[in-house]
């Protein structure tokens, strides 16, 4: 075929007639409105009516074969779709042997047929050759080698010198990112082309007519006549053969190109880029050639648009695992703000970049590379007029905010999240300037000159590698990045909402339980006061003399102030159940662990439930110190814990060996607290049976309630210490903490205790460099070390066999701990009693080995 091409130009000539169009190359030909409406029959006799309607030209039945035209006419029945085009290959069209290949198309009120001849060997050769290659691109490994194999293949279908992938970037420039060509072509590759390269007008075309082919850029053009003055121009924008701007023309001459031939890539409606396949000489490329190349950029586009969904699927797992670790780290919490260096830190190698910042409820936290709060303060205004609610993803802040000039020096690059529902609030990730050179086809500055064509414009004639230097922009956020700060955005304004919320609910308890909590005061001064009045009574049976009762009841009281005391202090971290019993029996049994025996392994409760459980152990307590088992000389209180299937908390309260028991006549606000505080609280169950051996209990204290951990705290429940037998000291101790007064205290105790080398670290590396000299008998690890956790060191020393304890003044490392062996955890601040329990622990352990 050669470039027999439409002109649009000229349609103020005499119109030219069908069959003078139907020769050897190509041709064009528009069928008008009364063949639209009608429609072609297969009935001849009314084809041969119809036919007669036209103006001018001779009679189709003279032109075209009848088998021809019935396959148009059926062709012509499939255009449904707007800018559809409908092909035929092979097509004996004037019925004298002669084959045509033929696109239809709709423009308006017309068909418009495209007539080219049709290459049976090269249709047949594209077609045996397209299924086998189009499958190597399914094996590609990734998209940098499935650009470049795609290129290499539709080269091999067109046999042109060069076909190149060129992709459009954010802001309308193009870059070649893929190429294949013959030894002796000049390379393109990695070059970039200025937006005004392709204007906005072209790109639109490209959407709607994907393939587009100069044969020879030196072709005359051929130009289409309206059938009468009264008609319009026809519209080709659908057309293969239309002409294409003479700049654009020139354009090609300019770079050495005698002929071209164009493939958009469509990824979901949107151009993404095209094929631009050149050759240094006039090229007659058949259609069914062309429409094989066309199928396989689309079949590139295909599984192009697989790799951007399976990437953005990777994303949104990103995101959903980000999401359920900010989440968790943020169930107990009601303050956004003090979590902000954990809110960072969770997206450290999920999105690159050299600091961040975070202004939220008025607090301002800064990591790494990033203004200070003044210099942050200073572009809020401007940062809520860019966001509107959205992410802000830009190369270089001060771009669009001056005032981020006073940072530069630092940062240039921003990724801005508004974390509040109207902007006041944000997190900024940031990234240092980053000097690069792009290299452009040709001064970007200078795309087009003013030329010889009057009015219009001349495009370059220099295509030259012309390197520019580009500072102060960063690094490109990309897709996926900003689609993981997106999700961000929402994981905290879930949170926000979520806080927003517990505070009204709070807000309505607090109401609800301010009369409750009035009783409760009445109630507890006269219990304390009946109390003491018991413990006196109690107590003069056990004294011998007046210091030895004072000493007695002195005791008891303190005990009672230990347990209120835990009752009213504030920032709990999950504290030991056992414990918890223990302190309430402590004023009871003055010593006497036989009285209240506590079964199975210990829990660590949250804050709220170790509060709403010390007022159910007191009272179970008190009753029995009053009516139960603890009455008199002879009872016993077993306490047993366990877990059930779903991992709640069982408490079995069972007293015996003491008086009868009756039900009380009358439900006082102790029973209350006991019936109801655990079910209105913390949503467990709680059941109490007064049977006549002894009052019988039983709790459910539900799994979000208790810390996940084992409850290895050492204490002074510990067996060794309650009995007052000896701990044989230990020689070599690893202590790990990063606070210098706490290190000091905690060495000088460890060698009261009789320690003979305790080896300080305030980091994990120090640390390891200490245990290559020697591993030591027991090691107790600060959980948190400034930037750092000592999980890590952890782990390593229980897999070589070392007792591990970790110290923690914070409640969620408990339950970050959950899965690891460690033989106790000590809650900050611990004393002398804490570590010397760990001893025992370390020693029995030695004994079972």
């Amino acid at each position: 075929m050669t470039d027999v091409r439409v002109d649009l130009t000229n349609c103020d000539r005499e119109p030219i007639h069908l069959p003078e169009q139907i020769q050897p190359f190509g041709a064009l030909i528009a069928i008008g409105t009364d063949w639209l409406v009608r429609r072609w029959s297969a009935n001849a006799e009314e084809f041969l009516d119809l036919d007669r309607q036209l103006e001018a030209g001779s009679p189709l039945r003279e032109i075209l074969a009848r088998k021809a035209v019935e396959e148009l006419r059926d062709a012509m029945g499939l255009l449904d779709e707007t800018d559809a085009v409908e092909r035929i290959f092979g097509l004996d069209l004037l019925g004298d042997g002669t084959c045509y290949d033929i696109a239809l198309h709709q423009s308006g009120r017309q068909y418009v047929f495209e007539i080219e001849h049709h290459d049976a060997a090269r249709q047949m050769q594209s077609l045996n050759n397209l299924r086998p290659l189009t499958r190597q691109l399914e094996t590609t490994a990734n998209e940098t080698e499935l650009n470049t194999r795609t290129c290499d293949i539709l080269r091999e279908i067109l046999g042109m010198d060069r076909v190149m992938l060129y992709k459009f970037h954010h802001d309308d420039t193009g870059e070649v990112i893929a190429e294949s060509r013959s030894e002796d072509t000049e390379s393109f590759f990695g070059l970039r082309y200025p937006a005004s390269d392709i204007p906005k007008q072209a790109r639109a075309l490209y959407v709607r007519n994907v393939l587009r082919i100069i044969a020879d850029v030196n072709g005359e053009t051929v130009p289409v006549m309206p059938r009468d003055s009264s008609s319009g121009p026809l519209d080709l924008s659908l057309s293969t053969l239309r002409a294409v701007s003479p700049i654009h023309v020139e354009y090609l001459k300019n770079m050495g190109v005698a002929a071209s031939l164009s493939i958009s890539v469509i990824v979901r409606g949107k151009l993404w880029g095209l094929f631009a396949c050149h050759h240094s000489e006039p090229v007659k490329l058949p259609f069914s050639v062309r429409t094989a190349a066309e199928l396989l950029a689309q079949m590139f586009a295909l599984t192009l648009d697989q790799r951007i969904s399976d990437a953005a699927q990777r994303t949104a797992e990103r995101g959903r695992e980000i999401h359920d670790r900010v989440m968790i780290r943020l169930a107990d919490e009601d303050n956004v703000a003090d979590n902000l260096p954990m809110i960072i830190d969770s997206l450290k190698g999920q999105i690159p970049h050299d600091g961040a910042s975070a202004y939220i409820e008025g607090k301002y936290v800064a990591r790494g590379q990033a203004p200070t709060e003044e210099e942050f303060l200073a572009i809020v205004p401007k940062l809520q007029a860019e966001l509107a609610g959205d992410v802000l993803a830009v190369e270089s802040l001060a771009g669009k905010i001056p005032a981020a000039e006073a940072f530069a020096d630092r940062v240039v690059g921003a990724l801005a999240i508004p974390v509040s529902r109207t902007p006041r609030d944000y997190l900024v990730l940031w990234r240092k300037e980053l000097r690069k050179t792009v290299t452009w086809a040709g001064n970007p500055d200078k795309p087009v000159t003013t030329g010889p064509h009057g009015e219009r414009l001349t495009p370059r004639e220099s295509f030259a590698a012309w390197e520019q230097e580009v500072e102060g922009y960063s690094a490109e956020w990309s897709g996926a990045e900003v689609r993981l700060a997106q999700m961000m955005r929402v994981t905290l304004l879930e949170v926000l909402l979520r806080i927003a919320a517990n505070t009204m609910r709070e807000r309505e308890e607090s109401r609800q339980k301010q009369d409750l909590l009035i009783a409760e005061l009445n109630h507890r001064v006269r219990n304390i006061l009946t109390l003491i009045r018991g413990l006196i009574g109690q107590s003069r049976h056990e004294a011998e003399d007046i210091a030895s009762f004072a000493e007695i009841v002195g005791g008891r009281i303190r005990a009672l102030a230990n347990a209120h005391d835990a009752l009213t202090a504030e920032n709990w971290s999950p504290a030991s159940l056992k414990r918890l019993i223990e302190i309430e029996a402590e004023a009871y049994v003055s010593g006497k662990a036989d009285r209240v025996v506590i079964e199975g392994e210990d829990a660590l409760l949250n804050p709220t439930a170790y509060s709403t459980l010390a007022l159910v152990i007191h009272e179970m307590m008190t009753n029995a110190a009053k009516y139960g088992a603890l009455c008199d000389r002879t009872g016993t209180v077993t306490v047993t814990l366990s877990r059930d299937a779903d991992n709640d908390l069982r408490i079995a309260w069972r007293e015996t060996g003491g008086p009868a028991v009756q039900a009380p006549e009358r439900r006082g606000f102790g029973s209350t607290i006991i019936e109801r505080s655990i079910p209105f609280e913390l949503k467990g169950d709680a059941k109490i049976r007064y049977r006549l051996g002894g009052v019988e209990a039983d709790f459910c204290v539900p799994a979000s309630s208790v810390a996940r951990g084992r409850g290895k705290s050492a204490s002074l429940s510990d067996k060794a210490i309650k009995e007052g037998q000896q701990v044989e000291p230990l020689q070599h101790v690893l202590l790990v903490e990063d606070n210098m007064i706490i290190a000091m205290d905690t060495e000088e105790t460890l060698r009261e205790l009789g320690v003979a080398k305790v080896d300080m670290a305030s980091s994990v590396k120090e640390a390891r460099r200490l245990v290559e000299n020697g591993a030591p008998e027991l090691a107790v690890l600060d959980y948190n070390l400034g930037d750092e956790t000592s999980e890590p060191l952890a782990r390593e020393l229980i897999a070589q066999g070392v007792p591990v304890a970790m110290a923690t003044g914070y409640g969620e490392a408990i339950r970050d701990l959950d899965d690891l062996d460690v033989i106790g955890i000590l809650a900050k601040p611990y004393d002398r009693d804490d570590l010397l329990g760990l001893f025992g622990r370390v020693r029995g352990s030695d004994q079972q080995g």
